[in-house]
C-alpha cells in the first residue's frame, strides 16, 4: 500500500464485502477514511452534517430534559452516535448494527470515534438485524424486553426507497412504521436519515402512522464538484 492509499480491512460479510480504507483526496489535500460495500460508497468522514443532524434534529424534537434512552440504528463511523452522547439528557444508548466487522473497527481503535464510544459506560454496541429487533415485541434492549426507547435514529438505507438489501422495504411500509412505533416511549421521537431531499409521499406515510410527521432539509456543500446537494432528516412523534 502507499501512502496515499491504504485498505485497513477486508471482510466477506452477508450482505457482501466490506472494506476500510484510507486515501488521500489530492483535490482537497486531506486523508479520507471510508468504508465500501463491494464497489460502492456506503460512508466517509468528508461529508457528515447529515449524519451528526440525525442526532441533533431527532434529539431537539423531544421536549422533555429527562434522562433519555436512545436506539441508533447503524453505527457506520459514530458520528450519529457521538452526537447522540454530546446531549446530556442522554443517559442511556444502544447503537444496532448488523455486521460484526464494522463493530470491531471500533474496537481496535481504527476508527476515531471507536474507543471514545466503547469507553462510554452510557453507550453499548448490539451486533444485531435492526430491522428485525424492529419488528419484535421484545425490542432493542436484550436486557429489558419490551423497554420504551425516547428516541430512535436510523441511519442504514439511502432512502426510504432505496435499500441496502430488499428485505429492508417492508419496514417503510404503514405496518412495518406501525411495529416500530410500539417501541416508542409517550413523546417518543423516529428520526430517520434519507441521502436524498424529502419526499412528500413518505412524510404522508409517516403522518398514516405516527401523531406529528415532517422532514427537515439539511444542506451541505460539495467542495469536490463545487455545489450544493440536500439530504434530509424525517420526524414522527407518537
Amino acid at each position: 500500500m502507499s501512502r496515499f492509499f491504504e485498505e485497513l480491512d477486508y471482510q466477506l460479510t452477508p450482505i457482501g464485502s466490506i472494506s476500510l480504507r484510507r486515501r488521500r483526496e489530492f483535490r482537497l489535500d486531506v486523508d479520507v477514511l471510508e468504508i465500501m460495500l463491494g464497489d460502492e460508497h456506503l460512508m466517509s468522514d468528508l461529508f457528515t452534517t447529515s449524519e451528526i443532524a440525525l442526532a441533533t434534529i431527532g434529539l431537539d424534537a423531544i421536549i422533555s430534559n429527562a434522562s433519555l434512552s436512545v436506539v441508533v440504528g447503524g453505527l457506520g463511523m459514530g458520528f450519529t452516535a457521538n452526537a447522540t452522547l454530546a446531549d446530556p439528557r442522554v443517559n442511556n444508548l444502544i447503537v444496532v448494527e448488523k455486521l460484526a466487522s464494522v463493530i470491531g473497527w471500533h474496537e481496535n481503535g481504527m476508527i476515531p470515534f471507536g474507543k471514545p464510544l466503547v469507553d462510554n459506560p452510557k453507550c453499548r454496541f448490539i451486533e444485531d438485524d435492526f430491522f428485525q429487533m424492529a419488528a419484535n415485541k421484545n425490542g432493542f434492549d436484550p436486557t429489558h424486553p419490551e423497554k420504551k426507547i425516547d428516541a430512535i435514529l436510523l441511519d442504514i438505507d439511502h432512502t426510504p426507497d432505496f435499500h441496502l438489501a430488499p428485505k429492508h422495504a417492508g419496514f417503510y411500509q404503514p405496518a412495518g412504521l406501525t411495529q416500530l412505533k410500539q417501541h416508542l416511549a409517550p413523546g417518543g421521537v423516529f428520526a430517520l436519515w434519507s441521502n436524498n431531499p424529502p419526499d412528500d409521499a413518505f412524510v404522508a406515510r409517516l403522518s398514516s402512522v405516527f401523531r406529528n410527521a415532517s422532514a427537515v432539509e439539511v444542506p451541505f456543500y460539495n467542495p469536490l464538484q463545487d455545489r450544493d446537494f440536500l439530504q434530509s432528516i424525517y420526524l414522527a412523534s407518537t
